[in-house]
């Protein structure tokens, strides 16, 4: 995995047919290097930190 960066937009996806995936921005790098945990504020308002697993996909900000 490349490293993340504040402002990139996540994905995780849901674990049962039943689990809506959910969908955030990254608010804070926490990790060295753009490594975890990153502090993700969920579309829905909900902020999280998150070591993300095999279960999520990246949308890389656009550079600036």
């Amino acid at each position: 995995m490349n490293a993340l960066h504040q402002g990139d937009r996540i994905v995780i996806r849901g674990r049962t047919v039943d689990s809506a995936d959910r969908h955030g921005q990254i608010v804070e790098v926490k990790g060295a290097n753009g490594e975890p945990p990153y502090l993700v504020r969920f579309d829905d308002g909900h902020e999280s930190v998150v070591f993300p697993g095999g279960d999520f996909s990246v949308e890389k900000a656009a550079a600036t």
